[in-house]
């Protein structure tokens, strides 16, 4: 995408008291209003909550699909909520670490999985009749996943690639024949566009996805540093500053 351009991405933005907001921004909608009455430290993550909306868009996650998502950090557990609002029958969550897990299951996840527990083909055969997911969404950045992915798609199954891999580390052997004989679907995505940021407001607003809940720490801005520490740290969740 040679004219793709983002806040903290192509062009300083983060922590800044104030930033110029370029007039094709304001020309396109990507300013939105924000309800006075949403807490500032909720409303940060409508940002990330309208990645999630992106992803299950482009899984096309249907009424009564079982839906299993790799990785219980945020970006996870948001895409795990969104799937229950898209009426998944049964949503699974996979990951190895323990804490995440169980917080997964607080958020509504129909089931989890500690990979380093049970093998993962039998563990998802167990949980799913022996059929597979409908759709599988990887948000760990995790090459051997991708490809252990659509072993345990079913037919007709979708595999969302919602995380990227490391620069230098994306190369990854997939058996095509198994996307070619179960007719298998393996998008792509990234971000989410103003329409999706819109939608994750109103899942907010509406209280259909309580994305709040995924917030460990809120730190203020002069301990920047702590926030950072904590996040990195990889013990909490999401980690919010607040001016």
């Amino acid at each position: 995408m040679p004219d793709y351009s983002a806040f903290g991405i192509t062009f300083d933005g983060a922590h800044a008291e104030y930033v110029t907001v370029p007039a094709a921004a304001l020309e396109q909608g990507n300013v939105i209003e924000i309800a006075e009455a949403m807490p500032a430290e909720e409303a940060t993550l409508a940002e990330p909550l309208s990645c999630a909306v992106n992803g299950l868009r482009v899984s096309r996650v249907e009424v009564g699909d079982v839906v299993v998502v790799f990785g219980a950090g945020p970006m996870g557990l948001l895409n795990m909520m969104c799937a229950n609002v898209c009426g998944a029958c049964a949503v699974g969550m996979v990951d190895v670490n323990g804490a995440r897990l169980k917080k997964a299951q607080e958020l509504g996840a129909s089931w989890t999985v500690d990979s380093t527990q049970q093998p993962l083909p039998e563990a998802i055969q167990s949980r799913t009749g022996g059929r597979g997911a409908d759709v599988v969404i990887l948000a760990a950045p995790v090459g051997a996943l991708q490809k252990l992915a659509i072993d345990l798609l079913a037919p007709f199954g979708r595999l969302c690639l919602f995380a990227g891999l490391a620069r230098g580390d994306s190369q990854v052997t997939l058996d095509t024949n198994q996307i070619h004989y179960k007719n298998l679907i393996v998008t792509g995505m990234t971000g989410g566009s103003p329409r999706d940021y819109r939608i994750a407001l109103r899942l907010m607003e509406t209280g259909k996805v309580k994305a709040r809940n995924i917030v460990s720490d809120v730190f203020a801005m002069k301990d920047l540093e702590k926030a950072y520490q904590a996040a990195m740290s990889g013990k909490g969740l999401k980690v919010v500053l607040k001016g």
